[in-house]
């Protein structure tokens, strides 16, 4: 099976073990992974709230240049980058919009694309792949976390429940896991402020993590490098906050699947946490 892929820049950056892990995945699942060429930033978390036109146009050229390669759908790991392409596409249905943007970019747009998310892809593509190959079950108690930018807007996106999803669920429970019933599914972690105002991710953080955590979550699992470097990155400014000690590690869905399919922990880019995962 083959589709393509954007890997956006948190993935070649700082959330490396998200890349790591999607691709390692994806080998073994038989998922031939094809990266747009000269793919560029889609300008999350900021464009959007400074600029319409630059916002439009930054993921309007990555959508052009895949459909230049002939792709026909497109898998977004990172939520916030799967997030702006899926509302640009429905922004440029505008046509004063597209002409515009078109324009600026001197590339042809169908808008056709199918772009996906990295839970729709294992879900389509992987599911009886995955049960199939497990080979270490995931015997562990977790909180699915799915933040604002999967779900959100739905009237756009149309991808799961909003207030209750349920896609990574299903895929833990397929892994032997235990996905638990718990509150912060959906709440923000604190998002793009992660460096202005760590203040105020330190409080929406905690509050997601202290609710996980009395429940007896072992972990969280996430599938949003923003909020998986929230979560795990500033989890001393998160534990000042609660004035309470959490431990338990935030890891990617791929990774949580990885471990079940036998993949090691140096692929699945687990040592590159702050948290430290032993599971």
């Amino acid at each position: 099976m083959k589709i393509g892929f954007y890997p956006g820049c948190s993935l070649t950056g700082s959330s490396r073990e998200y890349n790591e892990s999607v691709v390692a995945l994806a080998k073994a699942l038989d998922i031939e992974l094809i990266e747009i060429n000269d793919w560029n930033c889609c300008g999350a978390t900021a464009a959007h709230v400074m600029n319409e036109e630059l916002s439009l146009s930054l993921p309007a050229r990555i959508m052009a240049l895949a459909e230049a390669q002939g792709l026909t759908e497109v898998v977004v790991p990172c939520a916030a980058c799967y997030n702006r392409l899926k509302v640009t596409q429905h922004e440029l249905e505008d046509e004063t919009k597209r002409s515009s943007v078109v324009e600026i970019l001197k590339l042809p747009y169908k808008g056709d694309l199918k772009i996906i998310n990295v839970l729709q892809m294992l879900e389509a593509y992987g599911t009886e792949n995955i049960k199939a190959r497990v080979t270490h079950p995931f015997a562990h108690k977790v909180a699915c976390y799915y933040g604002c930018l999967l779900v959100r807007p739905h009237s756009i996106l149309k991808f799961d429940r909003v207030e209750d999803p349920q896609s990574m669920d299903s895929l833990i429970r397929g892994i032997g896991g235990t996905a638990l019933d718990w509150a912060f599914k959906t709440e923000c972690c604190g998002a793009g402020f992660s460096v202005s105002r760590t203040d105020i991710v330190a409080k929406l953080s905690g509050n997601v993590l202290k609710d996980a955590y009395e429940r007896g979550a072992e972990a969280l699992i996430v599938a949003c490098p923003l909020c998986q470097s929230n979560l795990d990155m500033r989890r001393g400014a998160i534990n000042k906050s609660l004035e309470t000690p959490i431990d338990i590690p935030v890891i990617y869905i791929t990774q949580a699947i990885g471990l079940a399919l036998g993949i090691g922990a140096k692929e699945l880019g687990l040592k590159r946490h702050f948290v430290t995962v032993e599971l």
